[in-house]
């Protein structure tokens, strides 16, 4: 059984900054492409920033120059360096991991954002 379990959320006051974790277990297989999304309240899940395998990054324009993700390929980690962090940042941050052609989420954990 793939799980995917994030850490690293909370209340941070706007211009701070967050690193947000996932470490992803149970798989026979490796993993493919990681992503982080955010679901606010009211709106969408939306795509914050991508990595495949190689180290190929992919991010939000939103996020674009405030947001790393990284990933270590041999703990099966993905993290989310959060910096300059905006009111409207403020959402559940879910990690996600596409093994063996399925996709895979964590749980999410809350960032809060104050101004």
């Amino acid at each position: 059984q793939v799980q995917l379990v994030e850490s690293g959320g909370g209340l941070v006051q706007a211009g701070g900054s967050l690193r947000l974790s996932c470490a992803a277990s149970g798989s026979r297989f490796s993993i493919n492409a990681m992503a982080w999304y955010r679901q606010a309240p009211g709106k969408q899940r939306e795509l914050v920033a991508t990595i495949t395998k190689g180290g190929s990054t992919n991010y939000a324009d939103s996020v674009k120059g405030r947001f790393t993700i990284s990933r270590d390929n041999a703990k099966n980690t993905v993290d989310l360096q959060i910096n300059s962090l905006k009111p409207e940042d403020t959402a559940v941050y879910y990690c996600n991991a596409f093994i063996d052609a399925r996709s895979y989420w964590g749980q999410g954990t809350q960032v809060t954002v104050s101004s």
